[in-house]
């Protein structure tokens, strides 16, 4: 008896020491909000929530400012916030989920799977549209049906309906010859899910990427729904806080309309960094940059953007719309993530310095040089 409960009390003990290295220190708490409270100062953002991985392991999320400023609402941890394209990453592995099925070929023109799509000047694949190299546009004055300042109001009920904003347009490139940004391309990329799933987007992404990736509070950003924590999204105008813009984000829900939080992100972080969404070797593929018919390597795989930081490669995207400013960031080589997520829009550079400032402190020791 006394030899069982001796097992017990070491393996209590193991796993007491396990839950108390699965969070940061004080120290590291104090490091990681003064570079948030310093960037929430500077920059006059309202709200902010952030999120930690350590070691492949959700490990800390915190909420600071606040969420509602004229309801007098904290942001916390559990605030929703728009993703922007942030959105993309998510897409991108729903669609390589299909890949791995075999569901889904990437290099075959893609109205096999998204018909309503026209066909252009030269054809266009998945892998192109997953990597911004498809040449179809990016925002123009014209899309917005209200003065400078806003964006989109209009409401569309499908993807196929969200097309008609852009899929009759000229390409600005030869498919394949360059890199040109487009959320658009990840419109047609959300078509294309539709029709090698046969499902919607929402019901084909939940099952295939938020269920295994531990994600409960993720959703499309409808702007009339009743989502309970959202966020309200605020602007700057001679550094004085205002209402965002108006948006309806249907017409791009793939490349920048969803809504989430830093739990779910942490998450999402993690399961990526541990293939438990897609293998090994398509996360590898995902995260390597894809090179043009030019020669030029664009920084960016498919869905992901990659750079350099002290000789570790970074995987991240950073988001931008009405009311939000948004970041992605990870270390793979050291199952180290940072996600923050604020509602003042044009914050992308203070995201990234302070996602990049997280990662310095919390991993302390820089790699040597190679």
């Amino acid at each position: 008896m006394r030899r069982t409960l001796g097992f017990l009390a070491v393996l209590l003990a193991a796993v007491a020491g396990v839950a108390q290295r699965q969070t940061l220190s004080q120290p590291e708490v104090y490091k990681v909000e003064s570079i948030v409270s310093q960037m929430m100062t500077v920059h006059h953002i309202p709200g902010a929530s952030v999120g930690v991985v350590m070691n492949g392991v959700p490990v800390w999320t915190h909420g600071y400012g606040m969420a509602d400023v004229e309801g007098d609402v904290p942001a916390r941890d559990t605030t929703e916030y728009r993703l922007a394209s942030v959105s993309k990453p998510l897409s991108a592995v729903a669609a390589m989920t299909l890949a791995e099925k075999h569901k889904m070929d990437l290099d075959v023109p893609v109205q096999k799977y998204c018909p309503a799509f026209p066909q252009k000047e030269k054809p266009i694949t998945m892998r192109q549209l997953l990597s911004h190299t498809a040449g179809i546009r990016h925002y123009k004055e014209k899309d917005a049906d209200i003065p400078h300042g806003a964006e989109n109001t209009k409401h569309f009920d499908t993807m196929k309906d969200s097309l008609s904003m852009f899929a009759n347009d000229p390409l600005e490139f030869e498919p394949g010859t360059k890199f040109g940004y487009s959320t658009y391309g990840y419109t047609v990329v959300g078509c294309a899910i539709e029709g090698a799933s046969g499902e919607n987007y929402l019901t084909y992404v939940t099952h295939a990427v938020l269920e295994p990736g531990g994600m409960t509070h993720t959703v499309v950003d409808q702007v009339q729904a009743v989502v309970p924590n959202r966020a309200r999204g605020y602007d700057l105008l001679n550094d004085q806080l205002i209402n965002a813009g108006l948006m309806d984000s249907s017409y791009k829900v793939p490349g920048g309309g969803l809504l989430s939080n830093v739990d779910d992100l942490s998450n999402f972080m993690a399961a990526m960094m541990g293939n438990k969404i897609v293998s090994a070797e398509t996360t590898t593929l995902m995260w390597t940059p894809v090179k043009t018919s030019d020669g030029k390597t664009s920084g960016y795989g498919l869905g992901f953007g990659m750079r350099d930081q002290h000789g570790w490669t970074t995987i991240s995207h950073t988001g931008g719309q009405k009311g939000t400013s948004t970041i992605v960031f990870m270390i793979p080589e050291k199952q180290f993530g940072v996600v923050i997520l604020t509602n003042l829009e044009g914050q992308g550079g203070p995201l990234t310095e302070a996602a990049e400032e997280i990662a310095d402190e919390l991993l302390k020791a820089k790699p040597a040089t190679r």
